[in-house]
């Protein structure tokens, strides 16, 4: 299916010199489907506005490098470990500020750069694991996963180490535990050890695969929800006799098929295929239908930005904003990564 700024090809002028001028200036600037398999070529015309405005971003204590269409940006100009203290004593009360002044109006440029560019990421950030934590609880409460290792000493950071042994399974795209009643608001994830090639993590901007939708998709998931299941991808891990325990407490959850981002007021596409089982309301077929067609449109390159991991990359995104997906080609070789993640609102229409 098309996007929203669909158009028929017109038929080329008559010339008796062919190849004398680009082909693609005899079509629609806009793009078009192509062909019998209606494959979408030309420019994504809706993200021309954003683009624009995150180019022109300015902020008083960080820069913002923007690195995708709509989404990614490098923050640079922040030291990490200086606005962080060194005292990792919990006791002490978690991460006691340098600078007060400072380290507030950084960590408020570094929210408002988040809700900007959905995804932003530091280079070179030498931080521990209770740095992470610190630096984590300035963004909100922090969840703890009940399915996924974590760190031994801090249970607020998800783990994973694949290796040889562990594969990555995280390869498709999806928002992380939409199977909450509250899914997670964002995550702050870093790199501990990262392959020499391979290991990169994908973002798709889901307000913009939203824009792209046909006025006729948008009308037919207005109003629709979808049921979240954490049996979907967790189910293998919970043992026959812990079930209706686990059911209890994370029983299936209706979420809008279209949410509405809290802060910006973007509507986007809240539907994936790691937690969502059906769409409640209409038959399986239309569905299955609906499901992936709507999923498919993280596919599309130019609504994605592909982070390069480095060690001490630290990569902030917005759980409900985009989807991720990390590749799973680095095997043999080792990748390490440590997640926090901040505790969200209700997914609302």
């Amino acid at each position: 299916m098309a996007s929203a700024a669909t158009s028929t090809v017109e038929a080329a002028p008559k010339t008796d010199r062919p190849g004398t001028q680009d082909p693609a200036a005899l079509l629609d600037v806009n793009g078009f489907p192509f062909g019998q398999f209606k494959s979408w070529v030309g420019p994504r015309a809706h993200l021309k506005a954003e683009r624009q405005r995150l180019a022109q971003v300015k902020y008083d204590h960080i820069e913002a490098v923007p690195q995708g269409a709509t989404l990614g940006a490098e923050i640079r100009g922040v030291n990490l470990a200086a606005v962080l203290s060194n005292d990792d004593d919990n006791s002490a009360g978690n991460a006691a500020i340098i600078n007060n002044d400072i380290s507030n109006d950084i960590v408020g440029e570094i929210r408002q750069a988040l809700a900007d560019f959905k995804v932003i990421f530091f280079r070179n950030q030498p931080i521990t694991s209770a740095q992470h934590v610190n630096f984590a609880k300035k963004f909100g409460d922090l969840e703890i996963h009940p399915f996924i290792t974590g760190n031994t000493d801090h249970p607020e950071l998800v783990r994973f180490e694949k290796g040889a042994d562990t594969g990555g399974f995280e390869n498709a795209w999806h928002h992380d535990v939409t199977w909450r009643e509250v899914p997670s608001g964002a995550a702050i994830l870093r790199a501990v050890q990262v392959p020499q090639t391979g290991g990169d993590t994908l973002f798709c901007d889901m307000a913009a695969a939203y824009d792209g939708l046909t006025d006729d998709i948008k009308s037919r998931v207005d109003g629709l929800h979808a049921i979240h299941d954490f049996m979907m991808a967790f189910g293998h891990t919970v043992a026959p006799d812990d079930l209706d325990d686990y059911r209890k407490r994370y029983p299936q959850v209706k979420h809008p098929v279209i949410c509405t981002h809290p802060t910006t007021g973007r509507k986007l596409i809240f539907v994936n295929r790691f937690f969502v089982s059906h769409i409640e309301g209409i038959d399986a077929a239309e569905s299955f239908e609906l499901i992936m067609h709507l999923t498919a449109q993280a596919d599309v390159v130019e609504y994605q930005y592909r982070l390069r991991w480095e060690p001490d990359t630290l990569v902030i995104w917005d759980n409900r904003a985009v989807q991720h997906y990390a590749a799973s080609d680095y095997l043999p070789d080792v990748r390490i990564m440590e997640r926090a993640s901040v505790v969200g609102t209700r997914p609302a229409a």
